[in-house]
């Protein structure tokens, strides 16, 4: 037998920011759209799952494409 877990209203309101934040929603509109004052309550919002942590590696290595390293000998 599963251990059915309580919804709350809270609990309810942190998936949702938490989807919003995986599909890629800017952190400031995620704010906007909870009515956090601070930026800083929000980010509590953001803790890395599965999907956010793949997208990261995903961006940083197609901004990594862009980059042309070069290597001279010093004389």
């Amino acid at each position: 037998m599963r251990n059915k877990k309580k919804i709350t209203p809270h609990s309810l309101r942190h998936s949702y920011a938490t989807h919003l934040i995986e599909a890629g929603v800017d952190l400031l509109e995620v704010q906007r759209c909870l009515g956090h004052y601070s930026i800083v309550t929000t980010a509590g919002y953001a803790h890395l799952t599965t999907r956010t942590d793949n997208n990261a590696v995903e961006r940083i290595n197609a901004l990594m494409e862009g980059f042309s390293v070069t290597w001279r000998a010093v004389q």
